[in-house]
């Protein structure tokens, strides 16, 4: 029962996520915020089907550990796309607040997204083990937790002094997402439970993407 429940979310929140983020890149015409939203969404839902896809196979086959390689592979993809779901959405939070100049707040979340892809492709990260060690999951979390402070700061000084209030929450999202994502990086391997927080924490990113499919469709 548990593995059908699984499978059942994993599917819709994959189909949603591309879905909304297909029809707002195909009917944004050339609204730039809009477009990458829509790029964001699709991104986020191709990048963890990288995960998904193997994991939902490795469900109603042969197990986890027995596909411990795919679901590695998968979880690197995913790794880096996520980080570049966080560049683009920096760059929505630029187009918004018709932020100009910040050259050093640009080259700092730029910077911080290399330094974790580059991370992401060292061989200690052990990704085609079953559990790899914690170490290095530390290691390359800490510039992407950086680059969600700042995330969290920009979007929420913003939306505040603007009264922004379609993306009034977009911050408290942001926190929901690593907040949940951090006990699973550190404890996920030693108490198998706490993955489950996997679950709120995949809301929160469909959170995200509904909110700016919201506004969206209030544009339209």
């Amino acid at each position: 029962m548990q593995t059908i429940m699984e499978t059942l979310f994993d599917i819709i929140y994959l189909v949603s996520v591309i879905t909304l983020g297909s029809i707002m890149i195909s009917k944004s015409d050339n609204n730039r915020q809009y477009k990458l939203f829509g790029l964001m969404a699709v991104l986020l839902g191709a990048g963890d089907a990288f995960h998904l896809v193997p994991r939902i196979y490795a469900l109603f086959t042969t197990g986890l550990e027995a596909n411990a390689h795919i679901l590695g592979i998968g979880k690197f993809i995913t790794s880096i796309t996520m980080t570049i779901f966080y560049v683009i959405l920096y760059h929505i939070w630029r187009i918004r607040y018709s932020i100009v100049g910040r050259k050093r707040l640009t080259f700092s979340i730029y910077a911080l997204s290399i330094i974790r892809i580059g991370l992401c492709f060292f061989p200690q990260n052990e990704w085609l083990k079953f559990n790899p060690l914690v170490l290095w999951g530390i290691y390359r979390n800490i510039p992407f937790l950086i680059m969600g402070i700042i995330i969290i700061g920009i979007f929420y000084s913003e939306a505040k002094k603007r009264g922004d209030n379609n993306f009034k929450y977009m911050w408290l999202a942001i926190v929901l997402s690593f907040a949940l994502y951090i006990p699973v990086v550190l404890w996920a391997n030693k108490i198998p439970w706490i993955g489950i927080l996997m679950v709120p924490k995949t809301l929160a990113y469909v959170w995200i993407v509904i909110m700016g499919y919201r506004e969206f469709k209030l544009q339209k």
